[in-house]
Parts: structure tokens; C-alpha cells; sequence
């Protein structure tokens, strides 16, 4: 009869969830229909597979390659209907996942640009922690990968670096904080007004804040780090924002930077795809274009893009 592609969905999610039950909920289906389509893999290739122990999975050799080859299958499944879809629409798909960071002040300018080039072109933009990178593009979850570089990536995984970035302290011209240099204690005691990326365990913002010793509790995040900036140009404390983002609102006297040897951090944006030849055409063009000068520029310059060529995912966060 052979390995079908149901076998192999069931399969995947009970690896990546850890049990048959939670397996049968995401699939929504009965968790003797996941455990039928595993008794028929273990018939159809020979193998066990894996070992229901107190512990958890304990997977056998063959369970081990079977896992890390049944995602790549049935990403690349999806992947090519889409592909036939597109080819009948005479449109073509590329998915970006990117850091919060990134997607909201460097993509507009870079995908507006980019997607001029071929009018024939969808985007779909979400964000996702880096971590999350490698898992999405071996699993064709996505096509293109863009944030800090992860550490440990899989060989099958090709990294460019493209541009590194400052972020720096800014409040409100009338803050206290502008006129002085203050010492770490006294950054303490104030509100610390920060974007999406302040809540995620690795990252140049984590890092500053845990260095500062700010406390939990002086801090407020919102959902964009605009909406941070805007409270910061308020008065209502500080906010920690990409150099580049602010470069007009510091010349213009909107924000204030403060100064000390504590506030302010490097960073930098690789692009990730699959290793040619299994990257799709039109990923390994993007990450080719977004080295050059005039991509920098557009993602410095943070234009945002036409109507209909631009179609992000909206993911709503609310934070208590």
C-alpha cells in the first residue's frame, strides 16, 4: 500500500507534541485514528518507530530518521501544491518570517522595493522568536528566514549577513533623564517603555535591560515598539529603539538620546534559506538582493509598501 501522506502528518505531530492524545487534538481527529495510522507505518516500514516510556518517546534509529525526514516531506508536499496553484494563477508566494525588530522597521522599506521588481509576487509576512528559525525553514513552514543568526544551524541551512544595527536610549525632551548622564541606580527607578522584542529570553534588548538590572516591574511593553516611542515622546519614561528609527525624531527635537556607556547596544540581520538547490528561486533571489546598497538604503530609510503588495499576518499580542 505504501507510506501515505496521512500516515506521515499523524506521525510528525506526535513527535512534535509528545503523545498520541495531544496529537489527535491538533489533528482533530480520534486518537484511534492517529494510532491506526502509526500501526500501519510500523507494518509498512518494519520499525517500531518509537517506545511509549515514563519518560516520554524513546525513539528506535529508524523512528529517529523517519522524524527528521517526515516534516521535510510534507513540507515540501504543501509546498509543491502551492507551487501548481501559483503556477495556475500566474502568481508567486514567498513567506518571511522575521524578528519582531525586524519586520516592523526594516521590512516595509526592503519588500516594497523587492516586490516591484516582480509584479507576479505575494509576500506573506509573520514574526517568530529566532529560535524558531531553523524548525520553520527545514519544515518549509516558511521560505525565508530574517532576524539575529541563531546559534547551531543545521548545515542544510544557508546564513548571510546583511546589516548590523544600534539601539539606543531616547525619551522625551522635557525628561528628567535628557539633561544628565545618570547612573545605573537612577536608570533603575524609572519606567522603561519597550516593544514585542523586550519579551523574548534571548535578543540585543533582553540583554541591555539584564545588564542594566531593570527591574520587572519598571517595565511596560506594548505591541509595537512605535507605540513605545510614542509614550517615550510623551514624557511617560524611557524607550529603547533602533538608532536608525529615531534619526529623525532626535534631529527634529521630538526625543532625546541619553548618554552613558551602558545605554546602548550592537546588533545585526542575517537572512536565512534552505541550502541551494532545495531554496526555492525566489528566496535565494531575496537573499541575494538584500545585500545590495540599495535594499540597506530602503530598509534604512523605512518606506512602507503600496496597498495589495504587502500581505503580512496579523498576529495579536495582549500583555498583562
Amino acid at each position: 500500500m505504501g507510506v501515505t501522506p496521512t500516515q506521515l502528518r499523524a506521525f510528525a505531530a506526535v513527535v512534535r507534541l509528545g503523545s498520541v492524545k495531544r496529537a489527535a487534538a491538533e489533528l482533530e481527529v480520534s486518537q484511534p485514528a492517529v494510532s491506526l495510522h502509526i500501526a500501519q507505518l510500523r507494518k509498512e516500514l518494519g520499525d517500531k518507530l518509537f517506545i511509549p516510556t515514563s519518560a516520554g518517546l524513546s525513539f528506535t534509529p529508524g523512528g529517529l530518521r523517519l522524524a527528521s525526514r517526515a516534516s521535510e516531506i510534507l513540507g515540501l508536499q504543501d509546498q509543491t501544491i502551492r507551487e501548481v496553484s501559483q503556477a495556475g494563477s500566474g502568481h508567486r508566494l514567498l513567506r518571511i518570517a522575521a524578528s519582531t525588530m525586524f519586520a516592523e522597521h526594516a521590512a516595509p522599506g526592503l519588500l516594497e522595493l523587492f516586490s516591484q521588481r516582480a509584479k507576479d509576487l505575494d509576500v506573506e509576512l509573520s514574526d517568530h522568536a529566532p529560535s524558531d528559525f531553523a524548525s520553520m525553514l527545514l519544515s518549509r513552514t516558511v521560505d525565508v528566514a530574517i532576524g539575529p543568526h541563531p546559534p547551531g544551524l543545521d548545515p542544510s541551512i544557508a546564513s548571510t549577513h546583511f546589516l548590523n544595527y544600534q539601539v539606543v536610549a531616547v525619551t522625551s525632551p522635557t525628561h528628567r533623564l535628557a539633561t544628565i548622564q545618570p547612573s545605573p541606580r537612577e536608570l533603575r527607578e524609572h519606567t522603561w517603555l519597550l516593544g514585542p522584542s523586550a519579551a523574548t529570553a534571548t535578543g540585543v534588548i533582553p540583554g541591555l535591560l539584564r545588564r542594566l538590572n531593570v527591574p520587572e516591574d519598571r517595565m511596560q511593553i506594548f505591541q509595537s515598539h512605535a507605540a513605545a516611542l510614542d509614550q517615550a515622546k510623551r514624557g511617560a519614561g524611557v524607550a529603547l529603539a533602533l538608532s536608525f528609527a529615531v534619526s529623525a525624531d532626535l534631529a527634529n527635537g521630538h526625543l532625546r538620546r541619553i548618554t552613558g556607556p551602558t545605554l546602548q547596544a550592537q546588533g545585526g540581520w542575517s537572512i536565512l534559506t534552505l541550502a541551494e538547490p532545495t531554496t526555492s528561486p525566489v528566496a535565494a533571489e531575496l537573499a541575494r538582493f538584500v545585500t545590495r546598497p540599495d535594499a540597506i538604503h530602503a530598509m534604512l530609510r523605512g518606506t512602507g509598501v503600496l496597498p495589495g503588495r504587502f500581505k503580512p499576518f496579523i498576529h495579536v499580542t495582549l500583555w498583562s
